[in-house]
């Protein structure tokens, strides 16, 4: 099945977000908010949004990350930092990393302004259908930057959490847990199993009963999922591409085709320069 062009316009333009999990300019300016800990600095400047909160929220909405994990950051940062503090960091990170990463002419260029144009568009949409998505409805309070490379990152970020609140109701009606959807996207052969357990906290022992329950359910074949399993993975990638197109009907077929082309040697920029490398936060935080 061909990809959409809903579900293309995000793919194609989300490294534009995601890279700011990835810099060096993310701790940077975490550090000098007041958090020295980069891991959470990650906690803290995503979800500042929900202001001076404790771990339960932000658990619950980031979905995979162990509690136990959030809880030991949470809500002790807020003695060393404010919400306010880390959303500007963040912002700050993500101008910074930016314009390293794709140089002064294209932050200022044409095609900047017209893909921030169409993303704004597109976030301003999904603001419209808050209901039944906690992470994004708070992050969709924020203020627009002005910079069009920044309103770019913001777009696309409101456009992310959008996603991602879909991606767990799709998880919740599967029946899948947090630890139990990153189980099987490890044994999808996509990401490595020490990478994903270490970055959102959970122990062997907690890994190897969440597989050996998808076993029971018919879900994982030894190590690597059954045809059960890559069906289920299916479904719910699928419920989630639909439960997330609503927020790009506004743009059209043409509109999202056009937003795609406009970000996709962005996104190759920052991608073959390394700006989404995992191996960066093996010692530094999760993400």
């Amino acid at each position: 099945m061909s990809e959409s062009p809903y579900r293309l316009a995000w793919r194609v333009t989300e490294p534009i977000h995601a890279m700011v999990y990835f810099v060096p300019e993310a701790p940077e300016a975490y550090e000098r908010a007041g958090l020295d800990d980069a891991n959470a600095g990650y906690f803290a400047s995503r979800g500042a949004v929900f202001g001076a909160c404790g771990p339960g929220i932000v658990a619950a909405t980031f979905y995979n990350f162990n509690p136990a994990l959030v809880a030991t950051m949470l809500p002790a940062v807020w003695a060393k930092t404010t919400p306010a503090a880390m959303l500007a960091a963040r912002l700050e990170a993500a101008g910074a990393a930016l314009t390293r990463g794709l140089g002064a002419a294209t932050i200022a260029g044409p095609e900047m302004a017209e893909a921030a144009a169409l993303a704004r568009t597109a976030a301003e949409a999904a603001a419209g259908m808050p209901q039944g998505r906690p992470l994004f409805a708070a992050h969709a309070e924020l203020p627009w930057p002005d910079e069009p490379h920044l309103a770019l990152f913001h777009a696309q970020m409101l456009l992310r959490e959008f996603r991602g609140d879909g991606h767990v109701a799709a998880l919740l009606a599967a029946e899948i847990s947090g630890l139990e959807a990153i189980v099987l996207h490890v044994a999808s052969g996509e990401i490595d199993e020490r990478f994903l357990r270490g970055t959102r906290g959970w122990s062997r022992d907690a890994w190897a009963a969440a597989a050996d329950g998808l076993r029971a359910r018919g879900l994982l074949e030894g190590d690597g999922l059954s045809d059960a399993g890559r069906q289920l993975r299916a479904v719910i990638e699928e419920r989630t591409d639909r439960l997330a197109e609503s927020a790009y009907r506004v743009l059209g077929e043409t509109g999202c085709l056009r937003l795609a082309e406009l970000t996709r040697p962005m996104s190759r920029t920052l991608v073959k320069a390394g700006f989404l490398n995992p191996a960066s936060l093996t010692s530094r935080r999760s993400v």
